[in-house]
């Protein structure tokens, strides 16, 4: 049986009670924990992903297909991000993996570096979609409404929800327990 932990805190006020003790009050009712695994309805959250704002984009001088970007990150400077996309333009709102930002993608991970791509420096990555796990669109870079401020978190904006999920090796005898409900009631019985 897999529990939620957000969705049983909708029955039962669990704001008090770290992890691991909640964890041992379940296997002390008679609900043996198996595991827990945690979930985003977004793979890695979109942590370390903001919005930028193109400011610049001109042709890479050593690539056909590449160009040269500076863009709004909203820090103290504008970031040079060379980008690959043939979609690129000034003036767009756009997503951005900043140095330091780890992407999944396809079930791997890329860790955004400073580069230099061709002889010109590079400080993250203006990202498609499916770069940072919103879809499998790959036709380009993902534009953004242009109300977003530079900085925002694209977490804030896409809404990231993270939640644990709670394996219960339930036994045939506590079928009471076979549900979100359930097993709040069995929770708020013990007395937290």
């Amino acid at each position: 049986m897999k529990i939620s932990l957000d969705w049983l805190n909708e029955y039962i006020e669990l704001s008090d009670i770290n992890g691991e003790s909640l964890l041992h009050h379940l296997t002390d009712i008679g609900l043996e924990v198996a595991g827990t695994e945690a979930f985003e309805n977004i793979p890695g959250g979109l942590e370390g992903i903001v919005v930028g704002k193109v400011k610049t984009c001109e042709k890479h001088p050593n690539a056909d297909k590449l160009s040269i970007t500076t863009v709004d990150v909203g820090g103290d400077r504008d970031l040079p991000i060379v980008c690959g996309a043939p979609n690129v333009a000034a003036g767009q709102t756009v997503p951005v993996a900043t140095v330091g930002t780890t992407l999944q993608m396809n079930g791997e991970q890329l860790k955004i570096k400073k580069a230099k791509l061709r002889g010109e420096p590079s400080e993250g990555m203006i990202c498609a979609e499916d770069e940072i796990g919103l879809s499998d669109d790959h036709a380009g870079i993902m534009v953004l409404p242009d109300d977003l401020p530079a900085g925002l978190p694209m977490s804030e904006h896409f809404e990231v929800t993270k939640d644990t999920i709670i394996d219960i090796d339930l036994t045939p005898n506590r079928i009471d327990a076979a549900s979100h409900m359930g097993t709040a009631r069995d929770l708020a019985a013990r007395q937290l």
